[in-house]
């Protein structure tokens, strides 16, 4: 019997049950609290690991409680198993961080507890099997992220950022549970596997508008344009807030799509949604994040970019690439963010650099040429030895190499020494190298257990060339920058890009964000 019980399910109930011990020395310096949180994070991830092992020996489990939409279910598959290891090793990770950082608070003993609560409302939540469990788990994580915020409630700063983080997070879960409702309706089940299995190639009107509402929901839960601000602007909170929150509770709309890929697969516009929203979103972060100042924010607004990549990679039919995306950012930017202030030190002791190789026009269009022949090269190489990859995988292939052809063009300018030359070279040699490894290991991994690609049709031949001209002209534009940085208009452009062209400032107006920061 308790191999058919997912052993992960007793993991938040260890940090909830230590987060009780909060109200008991919730000021400064609490008596075993700091190294009591820390082993309820350690036996967390000693959970999640015997779950993946359960997993490896007994294949999925699963408990469920409950029938019709009240269903309460809980399991154990790749996809909870994965989400697991990585919140349970992220948690741990900030939590042992915590203990130093926060050593002397006057609130040092209830941070603890929130965040532990936090952390398991979020394992609650990558382990859902129903959309019950999955809606209350969205609303334990935006309650505890909440409060995490306003861990110096004084700050109007701070005051500001919760109240938009509270309005775009509940919005999102009032999409989530009207989606929910709506495939009630349609299919009689609240069971998400089975909703993903009974949807077929083509959903009924109905589902498709769950679908819609699905991509809304993960759209506000990953801070995607235009309503991003609120994650720009939670510097107010402790560090680990933050790193907690851009390498864990961001990923939860990734997570929702992931898990009902086979619905929304079946809604070729909901598809086209995430494709646009994402592409755009990822191009406006990435432009804003170039012509940030502080270390903190300009990693905000990576991250507004990085999940705009992943609604891109979900857009595409790429689920496995999407899951692995995750996992990356999620380990790249919990170092990040716990490590931004030696970060700062490090820079600063760097001597300055010299002057830089600008490249021309010529130098940019041989670096495009080269870096997509040595791609075309590696993909012929892979589809030769593994097997042809989907045109979705090949165009998000040269999406990436755009980015490394910046480099490339750097290296070719008429100034720059053979050395770096050959090293651009062999940065785009070894990304291209890199991507079809990553992606014959996600495959491997997780591909088996999630949709494969759908074959394009015209709707989705159009998006994918429009994703590529975008993200090329884009890339073009970025290599050509400094031939044109100091003309009048550059500057205004750049006053505009590192000001998020005001949207954030319009949300704060609606809100009434400016007149609580003049009072307080």
């Amino acid at each position: 019997m308790l191999l058919s019980l997912p052993l992960i399910v007793f993991a938040p109930l260890l940090l909830l049950l230590v987060a009780c011990c909060a109200a008991f020395s919730p000021g400064r310096r609490p008596r075993r609290l700091p190294r009591l949180a820390e082993a309820a994070t350690i036996g967390a991830l000693a959970l999640a690991l015997a779950g993946l092992v359960q997993l490896l020996h007994s294949g999925p489990a699963s408990l469920a409680i409950g029938h019709g939409f009240l269903l309460a279910s809980f399991r154990l598959d790749t996809l909870s198993a994965t989400m697991m290891v990585l919140v349970s090793f992220v948690g741990w990770v900030v939590v042992r961080y915590t203990r130093s950082y926060l050593d002397g608070e006057a609130r040092e003993g209830a941070f603890h507890g929130m965040m532990l609560a936090t952390l398991a409302a979020v394992m609650v939540l990558v382990q859902s099997g129903s959309f019950a469990i999955l809606l209350l788990a969205f609303a334990g994580v935006g309650l505890g992220l909440r409060q995490l915020l306003l861990f110096y409630p004084e700050r109007a700063e701070a005051q500001r950022a919760a109240t938009k983080f509270t309005l775009v997070w509940g919005a999102g879960d009032a999409a989530l549970c009207v989606a929910a409702f709506t495939l009630w309706l349609v299919y009689g089940m609240a069971d998400l596997s089975a909703l993903s299995a009974a949807a077929g190639e083509r959903a009924p009107i109905g589902a498709q508008i769950a679908a819609g509402l699905l991509v809304l929901a993960a759209a506000l839960k990953t801070a995607s344009f235009p309503l991003h601000g609120w994650l720009t602007e939670v510097m107010e909170a402790p560090t680990p807030v933050s790193a907690l929150l851009h390498a864990g509770i961001i990923n939860s709309g990734g997570f929702l799509l992931i898990s009902l890929a086979g619905l929304l697969q079946a809604s070729p516009v909901a598809m086209a949604a995430l494709v646009m929203l994402g592409g755009f979103t990822a191009l406006f972060g990435a432009a804003v994040m170039l012509t940030q100042s502080a270390v903190k924010t300009a990693l905000a607004w990576s991250t507004v970019a990085q999940m705009g990549f992943m609604l891109l990679q979900c857009g595409l039919g790429l689920w496995a690439l999407a899951l692995l995306h995750i996992v990356a950012h999620s380990l790249y930017k919990a170092h990040a963010f716990l490590d931004s202030g030696g970060a700062v030190q490090a820079v600063a002791r760097l001597r300055r650099p010299g002057p830089v190789a600008i490249p021309g026009l010529w130098a940019v269009a041989k670096a495009f040429a080269l870096a997509l022949v040595l791609y075309a090269m590696v993909a012929t190489g892979f589809g030769l030895v593994i097997g042809p990859k989907s045109a979705q995988a090949l165009a998000l292939g040269a999406i990436l190499i755009f980015g490394v052809a910046y480099l490339v063009a750097q290296g070719l300018a008429d100034t720059a020494p053979g050395a770096l030359t050959r090293r651009t070279a062999t940065a785009a040699l070894a990304a291209a190298v890199a991507y079809f490894s990553f992606h014959v290991i996600a495959t491997s991994l997780w591909g088996p257990h999630l949709p494969e690609p759908p074959t394009p049709g015209a709707l989705e031949w159009a998006l994918i060339v429009l994703a590529l001209v975008t993200f090329g002209l884009v890339a073009i534009a970025q290599a050509l920058f400094p031939l044109w940085a100091h003309h009048p208009a550059a500057a205004g452009l750049r006053v505009h890009l590192a000001n998020g062209l005001y949207l954030n400032a319009a949300l704060d107006r609606m809100i009434g964000g400016f007149r609580t920061a003049r009072l307080n």
